[in-house]
């Protein structure tokens, strides 16, 4: 969970208070999800441990203090800076445009201006932490979303956004004093050792400049030595943000912009200008606001809490976590705040209402009903086949259920499938980062994830696991169903179809199946080299085993022949408890 470091003193300012106990801090942090991690130290610095990866609003000294004062009853804060749909506000001559040639490398970037007092150590250093938690944790260090803070009042506008050859495109980068060119910045320079393969693998890299052609920054690695120099004292900054996902990118330039805008500064508006469409048109202007209204029936909140609510009560525990309703017939309509992009669901409004209301005003109840506890046949059913594949030498692993599309979908398909099969998965609608946005549709790449990891280890690799997977399906009322799947996987030299075809008919023949084989069109297997399981009676198959196709191994790295299968444990067990039988 991030942790951030925040100027006490700046912190109880931003609250609105003139002095605050840590026992009082620590009563309060609850309403933002968050604890003391470590009191003042002898700079005035705190520590402060964040529960949640949904609120990077939070990840800041502005945006905590921000939700502790409103939570307190201070009135919300307004933000005049954001444009719309319906509304543009004026720039000037701050524009960004942005060349076709970086569509195919790091298509978007979005940016404002903050201009002020001079900025002071607690500002800057609040702003670097922000930059740093915000690109780190939310932008998956650096590769979905990197910041950039640079001296607006050097920069000739409009700002330049392309793609160049970095081989003789030079510049001075920052910490250091000699010209590089931007290749020789990803081997000599700390950042670009840390950050540079993020575009290492491109034909030509992303920059930054202004209309003079000075150099703002080699995204997402690092800035110039110049333009990119922020200090303190300076009163003006061009904050700009580039990344792989237009709806991040505008949600963490709002955060930022609100956080500046609290601290006492102007957010002025920029035009980012594409030569190509995005989802909010070809001309922004940013800070943008983007999210949609969301609502939630008052009968079903009540429901939920266990706890009648009326509509005042709901609206006032609303306003103290900065969240503006109405009522509209039987529900509650929401405005979703500027720096938040949290909420997909009516429970995600339900978790507001709960904190709001105050979690020790609930009463705490026991339970009514009393049962005993048990396995469900499902389980009972997967220890079964768990002691089956340990007595036949696997070795069970455990993996998350959530993933890559690279992992899930573009290592197990060809190109041409890659569409087709990311369209049957089951994605994450607002994921943290890009590697935990599918939830997987299958056991295969898991246990490819361990073995390419693994060519140290003596072979053979005999390795399987239970778990669940997800795919779409209509009929149901979510739109998914979730399987519970027996998946395994041999990795050695003498890998055959004969060897894991002879597995299968064990597992099965142990598991009183009857069951019959039909050759499998599974671009996942060397064709001709993998077979359906058919269980008697049915055209449906249950699983499919194989040999694994080469270029399936050489996405993952492995460098041994791998044969591996995957049955749909329920089918088997509805088949069980319709013949009554089983080993």
């Amino acid at each position: 969970m991030p942790k951030i470091e925040v100027f006490r003193d700046a912190l109880i300012r931003g609250i609105g208070v003139k002095r605050m106990t840590d026992a009082e801090l620590e009563e309060l942090f609850p309403c933002a999800k968050a604890e003391l991690d470590e009191s003042v130290d002898a700079e005035g610095i705190m520590k402060v441990e964040l529960n949640d990866t949904n609120r990077p609003d939070l990840w800041s000294t502005a945006g905590l203090a921000r939700q502790l004062r409103v939570y307190r009853g201070g009135d919300h804060p307004r933000y005049g800076f954001f444009s719309d749909k319906t509304v543009t506000r004026e720039c000037g001559e701050r524009r960004v445009v942005v060349d076709p040639s970086v569509q195919e490398i790091r298509p978007w970037v979005v940016a404002f201006v903050m201009n002020g007092p001079p900025i002071n150590e607690a500002v800057l250093k609040d702003l670097i932490q922000t930059q740093e938690k915000l690109t780190w944790n939310y932008g998956r260090k650096r590769s979905s979303i990197a910041m950039g803070l640079y001296r607006s009042d050097l920069i000739k506008y409009p700002v330049h956004y392309k793609a160049v050859d970095p081989d003789t495109t030079r510049f001075i980068p920052l910490q250091l004093e000699q010209e590089l060119s931007m290749r020789e910045m990803l081997t000599e320079h700390p950042k670009g050792r840390e950050f540079g393969g993020i575009v290492a693998d491109l034909p030509r890299f992303p920059l930054l400049t202004d209309d003079n052609g000075d150099v703002l920054s080699f995204p997402p690695v690092i800035n110039s030595a110049g333009l990119g120099a922020v200090q303190e004292g300076d009163t003006t900054l061009f904050i700009e943000l580039t990344g792989t996902d237009m709806d991040s990118l505008l949600h963490t330039a709002s955060i930022v912009a609100c956080d500046v805008a609290d601290a006492g500064y102007t957010v002025e508006p920029v035009r980012i200008e594409y030569p190509f469409d995005t989802p909010y048109g070809r001309k922004i202007t940013v800070p943008y606001y983007f999210q949609k209204p969301q609502s939630v029936e008052i009968q079903s909140l009540s429901a939920l809490l266990g706890r009648d609510l009326s509509e005042e009560q709901v609206l006032q525990a609303l306003h103290r976590m900065g969240i503006a309703g109405t009522r509209t017939g039987d529900s509650i309509l929401i405005r979703v705040p500027e720096y938040r992009n949290d909420f997909l669901h009516a429970v995600d409004i339900l978790e507001d209402v709960m904190i709001g209301c105050g979690m020790d005003s609930f009463t705490p109840e026991m339970p009514r009903d009393f049962t005993v506890g048990r396995l469900t046949p499902l389980e009972e059913y997967s220890r079964r086949v768990k002691d089956l594949m340990v007595g036949l030498g696997f070795q069970e692993m455990v993996f998350n259920y959530l993933g890559s599309r690279r992992d899930y979908i573009e290592t197990m398909f060809p190109p041409e499938e890659w569409d087709a099969a990311a369209g049957r998965a089951v994605e994450i609608a607002n994921p943290m980062s890009e590697n935990y946005a599918l939830v997987r549709p299958s056991i295969l790449p898991s246990l490819l994830g361990a073995e390419s990891v693994s060519a140290n280890a003596v072979y053979p690799h005999d390795v399987f696991e239970i778990g669940n997977v997800a795919e779409q399906d209509p009929r149901d009322l979510s739109g998914t169903r979730t399987l519970t799947n027996l998946g395994f996987l041999t990795a050695d030299r003498g890998a055959g179809f004969n060897l894991v075809n002879s597995r299968v008919s064990v597992i099965l023949y142990y598991m009183g199946r009857e069951y019959s084989l039909r050759e499998a069109r599974d671009s996942r297997f060397i064709p001709g080299r993998a077979a359906e399981i058919l269980l008697a009676g049915s055209e449906e198959p249950v699983g499919v085993f194989g040999e694994l196709h080469p270029r399936v191994l050489e996405e993952w790295g492995v460098q041994v022949p791998c044969t591996a299968g995957e049955i749909n444990l329920e089918r088997l067990l509805e088949d069980d408890a319709g013949t009554g039988g089983g080993a």
